[in-house]
């Protein structure tokens, strides 16, 4: 909000070539401000700002940016400043940005960091794709158990300025192993002359560098931490993982979700980053099925052209039977795809979730048929739209909803559980697979029922 403001100073000084002032209005700046304030700005003065940032204040600016922008910058830095900024990056950050690059960019970014760092980018790239080990610092503290807590502060000092949090200190042992975290507030609270072997309870929450990143989403979640150590698998501490990166992946996941429950492909790229004909296909894919999917719902109204010649006035009622069925079956659906992300609801909870939506869509049915009986009704005292036997009308209409609602909450109630089982994702049971489905089935019960109670009057 303030860059925006500022704006037309900050492009009289960059017009004027005063980057002196330049620099100076911004090196009190928060780091996320001054990254707002590059976003905003064309690409050629982009560049210019961040050439004038003070080092420490650009190398924290640039883990601010999206990696689109990063890119943007590297290709309009010099190169002594592109080998700052990409030693100085936190390895997390910087692992993001080497794996969104093309592999013959991200090797000659590789050859530009120390040799420290270039192992460090090695090993963490080196992790599987979508793990914790791609997520995760190696920046941290550790401690030995036989230290005093004045040690350990001293040790702190020295070399905390590195460490990207200082609100946790892990205890290992010889070998590495980790054996416990201890919050800071427990060093300062404690007399100097304590062990920390004494502040111990061996207590403590871990994730492994192979753990998949939804997974660590749920257990930052459960545990309510704000950095968790990372493991490998012989129990040596390798790394940590903190909050923000939980938000972005937590982020990542909620955006393809609802991509899914859009009925669509999950985008990998922005919206204004992918290309056009990437997008298409992604979309197109999710239409198609859709679509021949819908083609059987002219079948089924082929199938009972013949009840729909006799008694015209059923047409009437489809956009209402067919939509309220979808409506339910996507409620339904979504209800328990979230429940499943936030592990409120397993596999083995099917029969529970079954009997309470059979339930709900019951509930729900006879509130819906009771409406539409009662919309028959009251139109026929009005008019005769409806015949003589509006009356049999309305019981088939009141009747079918109940039925169709009943239908379409179980179905997009159970379907995320047979995606589940089967190694699916079930955000894939969207919206408007749910409707699609309940759309079919949807008009056999309604034609099935017309038939049943219209024979010998109507029918």
């Amino acid at each position: 909000m303030v860059g925006k403001i500022l704006q037309p100073e900050i492009r009289s000084l960059i017009d004027a070539r005063n980057f002196t002032a330049l620099r100076e209005l911004f090196r009190e700046w928060p780091p996320a401000d001054v990254a707002e304030v590059i976003l905003d700005m064309p690409e050629h003065e982009q560049v210019i700002i961040f050439r004038v940032l003070p080092h420490d204040l650009a190398a924290d600016v640039f883990e601010y940016l999206d990696v689109e922008a990063q890119q943007q910058l590297l290709r309009g830095m010099a190169h002594e400043q592109v080998v700052g900024i990409l030693n100085e990056m936190s390895p997390d950050d910087r692992t993001a940005l080497l794996e969104e690059l093309p592999s013959a960019a991200a090797r000659q970014l590789i050859r530009l960091l120390t040799p420290e760092e270039r192992n460090v980018a090695q090993a963490l790239l080196g992790y599987p794709e979508g793990s914790v080990g791609r997520l995760m610092t190696p920046d941290l503290i550790a401690v030995d158990a036989a230290w005093t807590v004045k040690e350990t502060l001293d040790y702190v000092r020295e070399n905390g300025q590195d460490s990207e949090t200082l609100n946790v200190i892990y205890v290992v042992d010889d070998r590495g192993k980790l054996i416990d975290d201890l919050r800071i507030r427990e060093f300062l609270l404690t007399p100097l002359d304590k062990k920390v072997s004494e502040l111990m309870d061996e207590t403590f929450v871990a994730l492994s560098v192979t753990d998949s990143q939804e997974n660590a989403v749920n257990v930052f979640r459960k545990y309510d931490r704000s950095a968790l150590p990372v493991l490998d698998s012989g129990g040596v501490l390798v790394g940590l993982v903190t909050i923000d990166d939980m938000l972005d992946v937590a982020e990542e996941e909620a955006t393809e979700d609802i991509q899914k429950f859009g009925g669509m492909e999950a985008m990998d790229e922005p919206y204004m980053r992918i290309p056009l004909w990437r997008m298409v296909r992604k979309r197109a894919t999710w239409l198609v099925v859709l679509f021949l999917g819908e083609m059987l719902t002219a079948s089924a109204m082929g199938y009972y052209e013949g009840a729909i010649a006799k008694a015209v006035v059923l047409a009437l009622f489809l956009p209402l039977i067919i939509s309220s069925g979808g409506n339910s079956g996507s409620q339904a659906s979504m209800l328990i795809i979230r429940a499943m992300a936030l592990g409120e609801v397993t596999l083995r909870d099917w029969w529970r979730v079954m009997r309470k939506e059979f339930l709900a869509g019951l509930m729900l049915g006879c509130v819906l048929g009771s409406i539409g009986f009662l919309r028959v009704a009251v139109w026929a005292q009005f008019s005769n739209v409806y015949g003589p036997h509006w009356i049999l009308v309305a019981l088939t209409v009141g009747i079918a909803l109940i039925g169709v609602v009943l239908w379409g909450s179980l179905s997009g109630s159970m379907l995320p559980f047979i995606l589940r089982r089967i190694g699916a994702d079930p955000a894939t049971s969207s919206a408007p697979f749910v409707a699609t489905l309940v759309d079919v089935t949807g008009l056999i019960i309604y034609f099935s029922l017309a038939l049943l109670i219209m024979r010998g009057a109507m029918l």
